[in-house]
């Protein structure tokens, strides 16, 4: 990869990260509100290497290692930092179920998002959609039983990848869904200690982390640069809990930009996965100018009233 490919990547990374993290700072920021200031700072400064080296180191190394597991932990820690032709052919021999599995997990959250969450319309036809939101289930399952048909005929392995990836999006959905009733309890709550919403607060961040993780994979095999976008993107979020949280509000359309970003990782990592090789600078590209739309779109709306 180029030197301009290489930079292209990370602020790619950089970039998805950030955006699809805005939900995550802003509840970080309301919960943080209600802290003394001594558990603010703590996870303000400490918390950030849970944040960051944790989640976003061991979920890489974690996924490599499920996508081979001859590789075994140590070797697949190894391997993800390791430039040998022998190591790299496996990986990438691997890639399509690893591919499969993450882009079934983001056309779900897509879905999900377009059916069932509370959104501001950014486009036409999304009204529609979240008045039927009971068609997600349906659409879901559909949209699942096509894949599992079409990657049968070839390799089984990646059919089953794309259950798990469906698997992994149910689960983290329930912790999410969870949060969202947390939250109300949390916010200006005295009965609880800071202790317990800094728990809750890390453990929300790892299950944000899961997002940004495997759309990562969208953008690139190698972990080191996942490491770094990702990173980067993560203090970038810090920043924003600590900042002004209400003007990043008042862009009411930044969440649209990243999830149909998220739908074209998505859609970029099942071709992948079915042989179809998409350029590694498309990922990137699209991401850029998705984001871009709405945050233009979101820069007009912000100069109207709601």
């Amino acid at each position: 990869m180029s030197i301009i490919g290489l930079v292209l990547t990370v602020l790619g990374l950089a970039l998805f990260e950030t955006i699809s993290s805005i939900d995550n700072a802003i509840i970080n920021a309301e919960v943080l509100t209600g802290m003394q200031k001594r558990a603010r700072r703590w996870f303000l400064t400490w918390g950030i290497l849970f944040a960051v080296f944790i989640p976003r180191g061991v979920l890489p190394w974690l996924i490599v290692w499920l996508a081979v597991p001859g590789f075994g932990p140590l070797g697949a820690l190894t391997a993800t930092f390791s430039s040998d032709p022998l190591v790299l052919e496996a990986v990438e021999k691997s890639a399509p179920m690893l591919l499969m599995g993450g882009g079934v997990f983001l056309v779900l959250l897509f879905l999900y998002w377009l059916f069932l969450e509370p959104k501001n319309f950014g486009l036409s036809g999304e009204r529609f959609f979240s008045e039927h939101g009971v068609w997600f289930y349906a659409v879901a399952s559909v949209f699942l039983a096509a894949l599992v048909w079409f990657t049968l005929g070839g390799e089984r392995m990646i059919a089953f990848a794309g259950v798990v990836g469906s698997t992994v999006f149910f689960i983290t959905q329930g912790f999410k869904s969870n949060a969202a009733e947390q939250e109300k309890r949390l916010i200006g709550s005295s009965a609880l200690s800071d202790l317990s919403k800094l728990f809750y607060l890390e453990i929300l961040d790892l299950t944000f982390s899961i997002d940004g993780v495997l759309g990562a994979f969208a953008f690139t095999l190698a972990v080191p640069l996942i490491l770094v976008g990702n990173g980067l993107g993560a203090v970038i979020v810090r920043q924003i809990t600590i900042g002004n949280i209400e003007r990043i509000k008042r862009y009411r359309y930044l969440k649209n930009g990243a999830m149909y970003s998220i739908l074209v990782l998505g859609a970029i990592m099942i071709t992948d996965g079915f042989g179809l090789q998409v350029p590694e600078w498309v990922s990137p590209a699209v991401t850029f100018l998705v984001v871009g739309f709405f945050f233009l779109r979101s820069v007009a709306g912000a100069r109207k009233p709601e």
